[in-house]
């Protein structure tokens, strides 16, 4: 069944994809990337020769940890010194001019 996949992978044209992708390629284009295609398409099938019995599947090639620091309170900013240094404020805001109507 591998060998049924291994064959029609080598016949995929470049000029097929083109047209799927909507890509006008000229005759020196598809020579060149043919010849990428049929490299890319040989890699898989080392890939697919490759005994992976037992190997379960991941998402990631390293384990995925949550590298988040804990919560802790920490003080925030003097209102009265951030208002200070504001262009313009209110009594508690820092007044911005208007973006959206």
């Amino acid at each position: 069944m591998a060998d049924d996949k291994t064959q029609s992978a080598k016949k995929m044209d470049v000029r097929y994809v083109a047209n799927l992708a909507r890509l006008s390629l000229t005759d020196d284009e598809a020579v060149q990337f043919q010849g990428q295609l049929d490299h890319i398409v040989e890699y898989f099938n080392q890939l697919r020769a490759l005994d992976v019995e037992g190997v379960e599947p991941m998402a990631h090639a390293t384990p995925v940890q949550n590298v988040f620091r804990e919560d802790e309170v920490r003080p925030g900013l003097d209102r009265d010194l951030v208002l200070k240094n504001a262009p313009e404020h209110s009594p508690e805001l820092i007044m911005v001019p208007t973006i959206v109507e």
